[in-house]
């Protein structure tokens, strides 16, 4: 008695119908009809009734609908469970991130990590920068990236690089700016719109300690959940908004984007664990020292170096 013939009989008498069963089962009703009529030689057994419309299970063929449905439960939990224990046993890099603020790069990056550890499955979550610090600190994730810097007990934080800020602005208009650049006090004639809705580290914060820095107060604010949000609502004539250059392509064709002057900066950090030096981890951070001046950046100085100041060695995976 084979598995496939026992799915074929419980559509059939769940469906109470060679017609509806066939068509659950993407087959045509002929070969159904038959595999059905070769359980039945095989028990020795009628299991339908196919006198009566809708068709009715025999006492027999009742019996066997409920122990089919049990060795079936069975197998299912037995493929769950076999896939648990796979995948329980394969390295793991589970990365926190604020999505909305990483498009340019983290495909060539996880291409480029895949490619040097194909056994080890990479997890994307999206999380703020204080819920990366205490997902770390409990074990959720391995690697946090931000923009902020935010000290946690037992979380270390590395500045990747300094990204220049762009100002998003209405297109409307967008020829008063012949410099072709734009400084925080011109910027507070729009609405500035705050992304994304998160704790006092997210990138809101972030633009509003901008303008509080250089003694400004923007006219007004809007807060929005994203910044593909913010950006449909500076190009629909809302207000201006801030992003970081590499999210520069995002822009909508009904927006201009400037440098500001004098320039803007926003920091990449990566965080993770101050003692951890696994293998992902450390992978993850050589990924990003070989790719950096490939995109034209400096690699990142100090980030293999262990707790006691002495770098770590090449990766080798034992």
């Amino acid at each position: 008695m084979d598995v496939r013939r026992l799915r074929y009989f419980v559509a059939v008498a769940s469906e109470r119908s060679f017609t509806r069963a066939a068509q659950r089962l993407n087959m045509a009703q002929p070969p159904l009809s038959k595999r059905i009529q070769e359980i039945e030689d095989e028990l020795g057994a009628q299991l339908i009734d196919r006198s009566i419309r809708p068709l009715q299970l025999t006492a027999a063929g009742a019996l066997f609908y409920e122990q089919s449905l049990q060795v079936l439960h069975r197998l299912e939990q037995l493929s769950a469970t076999m896939k648990e224990h796979i995948e329980a046993g394969r390295p793991r890099l589970t990365i926190g991130l604020i999505a909305s603020l990483f498009h340019e790069r983290l495909p060539q990056f996880i291409r480029r990590y895949r490619t040097r550890a194909p056994d080890i499955e990479i997890v994307l979550t999206e999380m703020g920068g204080a819920a990366q610090v205490k997902a770390l600190q409990e074990g959720r994730i391995d690697v946090g990236l931000g923009r902020r810097r935010i000290d946690g007990v037992g979380v270390r934080s590395d500045v990747l690089r300094n990204e220049p800020v762009l100002a998003v602005l209405p297109s409307q208009g967008a020829g008063r700016w012949t410099s072709g650049t734009i400084s925080l006090e011109m910027m507070q004639r729009f609405p500035l719109i705050l992304y994304p809705q998160d704790a006092p580290q997210g990138f809101g914060a972030f633009m509003l300690s901008l303008f509080r820095e250089s003694g400004i107060t923007p006219s007004r604010t809007m807060e929005v959940g994203d910044m593909q949000t913010a950006l449909v609502m500076a190009a629909s004539g809302a207000g201006a908004s801030l992003i970081p250059a590499s999210a520069r392509r995002l822009v909508h064709s009904d927006a201009v984007c400037l440098p500001l002057a004098p320039a803007v900066f926003s920091p990449v950090v990566l965080m993770r664990r101050s003692e951890d030096v696994s293998f992902p981890v450390r992978l993850l951070i050589q990924t990003i020292r070989d790719l950096y001046p490939e995109w034209g950046h400096p690699a990142p100085s100090g980030l293999l170096d262990t707790a006691g100041g002495v770098e770590a060695p090449p990766y080798r995976q034992t």
